[in-house]
C-alpha cells in the first residue's frame, strides 16, 4: 500500500469517528446523571460525549454550539465545586487517554487530558523520568488536575500547573490550538489554571526529570512546637506538610527530601497497617461513629491523633508523594500569604474550642512558592495552604463559613476545586491579573459556551 493509500485511509478513519461523534453530541437520549467523587455535585446533561481525538472533540464542541447548547468537560470528579457541571453537553474523558509522547532530549512528556496522574506518573517511572512536586491524589485526570490549580506542597517546587510547558486546547470556534511559551503564548500564560472558561484541553505538556529517590520522614509534633518553628520547618525541607487534629493539641508531620537512595520502601505489613488499616479502614469507622454521635468526636480525635506512629522511608517520587484516599469527604482549601499562616491556624483553632462544631477530619497545611499564572492560587505570592475536611454526609456549612471569614480576613485565595463562598468582586481583589485572564476570556469565549453557574459566580458575567 503507498503512502497516498495509507494517509487516505486514515483521513476516511478520522472523517468517520468525527462523523459519529456530531451524531452522537445531536442524539436525543438524555444521558445517565454524572456525579463527583465526594456525590455532592450531580448533574444530568442534556447530551454526553466521550471524544477520542482533539479533531471528535472539536466537532462536539462545534454541534453544540450551532445547537445553542453550552459545554464542560470532566474529569474524575476529585473537585468538590460545580466549576465542570452542565445541562448542556458533557465531554467526558474515557477515550482520550494515553501519553503521546515522552521526548527526553527535551525533558518533557505529553498525555492526552484525559489521561489520569497515576497512568502518566507510572508512565514516567518506566522511562526513569519524574515530575518535580505533585498532590496526595492520582486519581485526577492531567487536565482537571492543571486546570483547578492543584497543587502539593514545597519550598521551592510549585504546582502540578506550574510544571506544564504547552496544552492544546479546543476553543469555542471549534479551532485546535497548540500553546507554550512561543505559540499563542497569551493564551498559555493564563490557560494553565484556566478553570475551563477558555475551552477543553486536550493534551498536556510537563516539564519533567530523571527519576530520583524521595526520602519521608512522619512524626508526632505538638501545635504548640509546629507553629512555633513553621518557619523553620519550611525553610530546612524541600517539601513540608502537617496535620493539626481538631479538639487536639496533637499534630502529625511529613518532610520529604531528595536522596541518595537506596529504596527502602515501607514494609508491605507495617505499609499496609498505616495507609489501608489505619488511615483508611480505622478511620472511616471512627468518622461513621462521630456521623452518628457527634459528641464523641472530640475523644474519636485524640484517638486518631495518637494512632499513626513516627516512620521514614525512601521511595521513588510519585510514591511518596501521593496517598490512598478511600474515606469520602468535601473540603474547602484556602491560599494565605504564608507570613499569615500562623496566626490564621490559631485563629482556627480557638474557633474550634469556642464552639460546638464537632470536627473529625485533621486540618491539613501545606505551602508553595510564589507563581506567575494569573489565576493560581500562588500567583505572584509565597503560599500556604490550609485546608479544612469534613466527612460526607456530616454537617458542614457552618464550619466551613466560619472558617472562611478566618481565612478571608488574611487576604485568602479559594482553591478552585474546592468548596467556597466567594464570587467575581472579592477574587478581583485578591487576584491582581484577574483582569487580564477574564479579558481574555472575552476575547475566546464572548458567548460564555464554556460557562456555567460556578463561573458566573467566580469570573462573573
Amino acid at each position: 500500500m503507498t503512502e497516498a493509500h495509507r494517509t487516505a485511509g486514515r483521513t476516511r478513519t478520522t472523517a468517520g469517528a468525527v462523523a459519529r461523534t456530531v451524531r452522537a453530541v445531536r442524539g436525543t437520549s438524555p444521558r445517565p446523571a454524572w456525579r463527583n467523587w465526594a456525590g455532592n455535585v450531580a448533574v444530568r446533561p442534556a447530551r454526553s460525549v466521550a471524544p477520542a481525538s482533539a479533531e471528535e472533540l472539536a466537532a462536539a464542541v462545534r454541534a453544540a454550539a450551532d445547537d445553542g447548547l453550552p459545554v464542560k468537560a470532566v474529569g474524575t470528579g476529585h473537585s468538590f465545586t460545580a466549576a465542570a457541571a452542565t445541562d448542556g453537553l458533557l465531554i467526558r474523558p474515557d477515550r482520550l487517554t494515553g501519553i503521546r509522547e515522552v521526548d527526553r532530549a527535551a525533558g518533557t512528556v505529553t498525555a492526552a487530558a484525559g489521561t489520569t496522574l497515576r497512568h502518566l506518573n507510572q508512565v514516567l517511572a518506566s522511562h526513569g523520568l519524574s515530575l518535580a512536586n505533585m498532590g496526595d491524589v492520582m486519581e485526577q485526570t492531567v487536565s482537571g488536575a492543571v486546570s483547578t490549580g492543584t497543587h502539593g506542597t514545597g519550598r521551592d517546587s510549585a504546582s502540578v500547573a506550574a510544571q506544564v510547558t504547552g496544552f492544546e486546547l479546543v476553543t469555542a470556534d471549534g479551532s485546535v490550538r497548540t500553546c507554550s511559551a512561543s505559540e499563542n503564548p497569551e493564551i498559555f500564560a493564563a490557560g494553565r489554571v484556566g478553570l475551563g472558561a477558555l475551552g477543553v484541553m486536550t493534551s498536556v505538556t510537563f516539564a519533567v526529570e530523571p527519576q530520583f529517590w524521595l526520602s519521608a520522614r512522619e512524626e508526632p509534633m505538638s501545635f504548640a512546637q509546629v507553629t512555633a518553628e513553621f518557619e523553620q520547618l519550611v525553610a530546612e525541607n524541600e517539601h513540608f506538610e502537617f496535620y493539626w487534629f481538631p479538639h487536639t493539641g496533637n499534630c502529625s508531620t511529613k518532610r520529604n527530601n531528595r536522596s541518595q537512595g537506596p529504596a527502602a520502601p515501607p514494609g508491605r505489613i507495617s505499609g499496609w497497617v498505616e495507609d489501608e488499616l489505619l488511615s483508611n479502614g480505622l478511620f472511616q469507622v471512627a468518622c461513621s461513629v462521630g456521623r452518628a454521635v457527634p459528641a464523641a468526636v472530640p475523644g474519636i480525635a485524640r484517638f486518631s491523633s495518637r494512632a499513626l506512629s513516627a516512620r521514614t522511608y525512601t521511595d521513588i517520587p510519585y510514591k511518596v508523594f501521593t496517598s490512598p484516599r478511600r474515606v469520602r469527604f468535601v473540603e474547602m482549601e484556602y491560599a494565605l500569604p504564608r507570613a499569615a499562616a500562623v496566626e490564621a491556624l490559631r485563629e482556627l483553632r480557638a474557633l474550634v474550642e469556642r464552639s460546638d462544631f464537632r470536627v473529625a477530619f485533621p486540618v491539613e497545611v501545606r505551602t508553595a512558592p510564589a507563581d506567575d499564572i494569573p489565576l493560581s492560587t500562588a500567583s505572584g505570592r509565597d503560599t500556604a495552604y490550609i485546608a479544612v475536611h469534613m466527612y460526607r454526609g456530616t454537617p458542614y456549612r457552618a464550619y466551613f463559613s466560619a472558617a472562611e471569614r478566618i481565612m478571608t480576613a488574611h487576604g485568602g485565595r479559594p482553591h478552585w476545586g474546592k468548596l467556597h463562598g466567594r464570587d467575581a468582586a472579592y477574587l478581583a481583589g485578591v487576584y491582581p491579573r484577574f483582569g487580564e485572564f477574564t479579558a481574555l476570556r472575552d476575547r475566546l469565549d464572548p458567548q460564555r459556551l464554556f460557562a456555567n453557574a460556578y463561573l458566573r459566580r467566580v469570573l462573573g458575567e
